[in-house]
């Protein structure tokens, strides 16, 4: 049975600039969306708040709290698929907007058409259901050890063909699940589905043009242009990735850089 949300498709906007926001409505709705648009940060918080979208596009130049800081809170309670759209070009704020909870990044003018092709990339991407659970809730229940009769009944479905175990690390793909070392680990959804690639090409080398394109749910083809921008995202979430997993570029346990082309799993530690 869906849900609401499921049924509805809400995008909220939030764009100071009022023909920008009239062209992203016009995008979104002939996309199927009920749009919410907003005209400054605080007003697309509560928007996002009240009407739990499946999407939010996101103006980086906003009067009052900049499109960073809106991506901040609403990354404190939301999974919105989030877009942020901005005049920028330079590398650090495409960078910082990655960093702030942003799920795809476009500079202006953009071709709605991309715009398009980019939403419905993420759509096929599995996201939580917001309506039923908070990202705090659901960071306390990653962040939560496994013991106790719940270490049993985890160690039990762990030994599953679901599971894929390397080096202490384990991810289910089906439930999107990863715990390290018997405690279960939060990553975002990008996170995961580089982890997962990674855990599941084993010693094969992803370039970081292959990673940008699976991460927008697109294969090689004339579809998609992978800039430098796009490469650097990868490298900003890889980067996010090691830090949560504690692991060392000059030693991995987990994640090899394979310099100038990509990433690879690093070897399985012998016993």
């Amino acid at each position: 049975m869906g849900t609401e949300t499921d049924e509805r498709r809400v995008a909220v906007i939030i764009e100071d600039d009022a023909d920008i926001r009239d062209l992203l409505e016009a995008v979104l709705t002939q996309a199927g969306f009920e749009t919410v648009p907003t005209s400054n940060g605080l007003d697309g918080v509560r928007a996002v708040r009240e009407h739990n979208p499946i999407v939010t596009t996101l103006d980086v130049s906003m009067p009052g709290i900049d499109g960073f800081e809106t991506a901040r809170r609403i990354r404190s309670f939301s999974t919105t698929y989030l877009v942020m759209l901005t005049a920028r070009s330079e590398e650090i704020d495409t960078l910082q907007g990655l960093e702030s909870g942003a799920d795809d990044y476009l500079t202006k003018p953009f071709r709605p058409r991309e715009l398009r092709a980019r939403i419905d990339a993420m759509l096929r991407r599995p996201r939580r259901n917001v309506a039923t659970e908070t990202v705090e809730e659901a960071a306390a229940q990653s962040a939560a050890p496994i013991d106790g009769s719940a270490a049993s009944a985890d160690a039990a479905d762990q030994t599953s063909d679901d599971w894929i175990d390397h080096n202490g690390l384990r991810l289910n793909s089906s439930e999107r699940l990863v715990s390290l070392e018997g405690s279960r680990l939060e990553l975002t959804r990008t996170e995961f589905d580089l982890l997962a690639t990674l855990l599941e090409s084993q010693r094969r080398v992803r370039s970081k043009a292959d990673l940008a394109l699976l991460l927008r749910g697109d294969t090689y083809s004339d579809a998609y242009f992978v800039n430098e921008a796009d490469k650097r995202a990868v490298e900003v979430h890889m980067g996010n990735l090691r830090r949560k997993l504690g692991d060392s570029i000059t030693a991995p346990r987990w994640l090899e850089t394979v310099r100038g082309v990509g990433y690879r799993l690093a070897a399985r530690e012998k016993v």
